[in-house]
């Protein structure tokens, strides 16, 4: 894109890792001649780095990058991801998928759920899950990639489970291909205009003097732009969301089974994740503090895992929440700088993904910052945030476990306002509320309600069925077409070797 001759706008990109290095290529790559792309990081501050299940938007930002799925795959040791297996959060004992894709069809404008909840209280219905070509195949650990038609094959979709230690790495090199500027060097002072309050200069301890237009911070936790610089206060959600830390410890892979789908186990603080990689299997326990302590937590993930381990447990502390604005003057907050949702619904590279997108859609003409382009672009994260957070809470508050005191207190705390709400319309009509932007539309909270037992007491009353026995043979019907369709589907592991420009070298 041709900037028309302008002096194009000097973007600098605070900190490397998984967000840094996403914001300086989408917007070294987006934005092209219009602006010029630094990015300040040092080698002597770590990154997060367990960020393993994605969702799959991340597909879409990767394409839009012009990067190759084979060798974006293969250098990040990715399986694919079909969804996420909930164990024991409804109770002790239950098991659903939240899957990326649809339930059954709709039918005259009414959502397959309300045909479904009139069968299933009739007895002519199996579990909802049956009726998603994406649970059956990551119950079948199957995959192949969905159909570009309108059949059965293309009612699922798919996001990709990687090595998150290489995945920053990976786009380094990608960015600086593509003319992102990378110095090495740690800030030692931020420097701002006296007048206009914007940031002007970070000053490295090397003496070097790093000066710029626009600031993205990806300095993670510390936020030492958008929160020490500039002052974007903090919106704790701690009473919410009490998990605030996590203990991980990657493990051998104990079987041949590579499973297309990550597992979240619940525990009696928190919850763990499996996440099956190419080389190896990631694992953790997110745990809130309060209740159980460090010394317990590594204990439990150490006797969870299946594998021989492959490193030590390594604890990370962190806090729900976000910045009461994630763009204040000439600072954008990108990942952790602007907030943190723990990594129940793999939501944390979407959210750093999110903002970048918005940034570039609203970036400054001219190198103009307008209020009305700043307010918008909070206006859109704070809302992609607090409906994550509501999300995120109905898995914890939608339980019947009172086995521990810390599924005690999410069982009975009172949550917002706002997913009170969705949650009183879903028990009284089995409807999903409506909006048109963000994440997590109507199957996902379906797949939530009914996973975890949270059954509505009406349904929609358009649902007239004259012929119960006609519904109750369309439903087998489609669950047939579903199971011979997977059917078809290659095992995951037999899929991925199947396409060795995949594979890591050394698999």
């Amino acid at each position: 894109m041709s900037n028309g001759g302008a002096k194009p706008i000097h973007v600098i990109v605070l900190g490397g890792g998984t967000a840094g290095w996403m914001a300086a290529t989408g917007v070294a790559v987006m934005l092209g001649e219009q602006v010029r792309v630094t990015l300040v990081e040092s080698e002597d501050i770590g990154i997060v780095g367990v960020g393993e299940a994605t969702l799959p938007h991340l597909r879409s930002f990767v394409e839009s990058l012009g990067i190759n799925e084979s060798d974006f795959m293969r250098e990040t040791h990715a399986t694919y991801k079909l969804g996420i297996d909930f164990r024991d959060f409804g109770k002790i004992g239950d098991s659903y998928i939240h899957p990326f894709g649809s339930f059954g069809e709709e039918l005259a404008g009414i959502s397959f759920h309300h045909y479904w909840l009139a069968a299933q209280q009739r007895g002519d219905a199996g579990p909802i899950s049956d009726y998603s070509m994406g649970v059956a195949a990551a119950l079948a650990n199957r995959f192949r990639p969905p159909a570009n038609d309108q059949t059965l094959g293309s009612t699922y979709g798919y996001a990709y489970q990687f090595d998150a230690t290489l995945f920053g790495p990976y786009m380094r090199t990608f960015a600086l291909s593509k003319g992102v500027e990378r110095i090495e060097g740690k800030v030692i002072e931020v420097q701002k205009d006296s007048e206009t309050g914007n940031v002007t200069t970070l000053l490295l301890d090397n003496g070097q003097r790093v000066n710029g237009d626009l600031f993205v911070d990806c300095s993670g936790f510390r936020s030492m732009l958008l929160g020490e610089a500039v002052g974007a206060e903090w919106e704790d959600w701690s009473h919410w969301l009490p998990c605030d830390r996590a203990v991980a410890m990657p493990c051998a892979a104990a079987s041949e089974i590579i499973e297309p789908y990550t597992r979240a186990i619940a525990m009696p603080a928190g919850w763990r994740w499996r996440i099956p990689l190419q080389h190896r299997v990631g694992n953790g326990y997110v745990y809130a503090s309060s209740f159980v302590d460090d010394d317990k937590a590594a204990d439990a993930i150490v006797a969870a895992v299946e594998g021989a381990s492959l490193a030590d447990p390594r604890i990370l502390k962190f806090r729900a929440g976000r910045r009461k604005n994630s763009f204040v003057k000439n600072v954008i907050g990108v990942g952790l700088a602007s907030g943190f949702l723990e990594p129940l619904e793999s939501t944390s590279i979407y959210l750093a993904q999110m903002a970048i997108t918005y940034l570039i859609e609203l970036f400054p003409k001219d190198g103009k910052i307008e209020n009305a382009d700043r307010t918008e672009f909070n206006r859109l994260v704070d809302m992609e945030y607090d409906r994550i957070r509501d999300f995120l809470i109905l898995h914890y508050h939608a339980t019947t476990r009172d086995d521990s005191p810390f599924w005690d207190h999410v069982r009975t705390m009172q949550v917002p306002d706002s997913l009170a709400g969705k949650m009183e319309l879903w028990k009284r009509t089995g409807r999903i509320a409506k909006y048109s932007e963000g994440l997590f539309y109507d199957a996902s909270w379906i797949a939530v309600f009914l996973g975890q037992n949270i059954l509505p007491n009406g349904i929609d009353p358009r649902v007239s069925v004259p012929d119960p026995g006609g519904m109750a043979r369309a439903l087998s019907s489609l669950k047939h077409a579903i199971d011979m369709e997977v059917a078809t589907m290659p095992d995951h592991r037999a899929y991925l070797h199947s396409r060795s420009e995949r594979l890591a070298p050394q698999l």
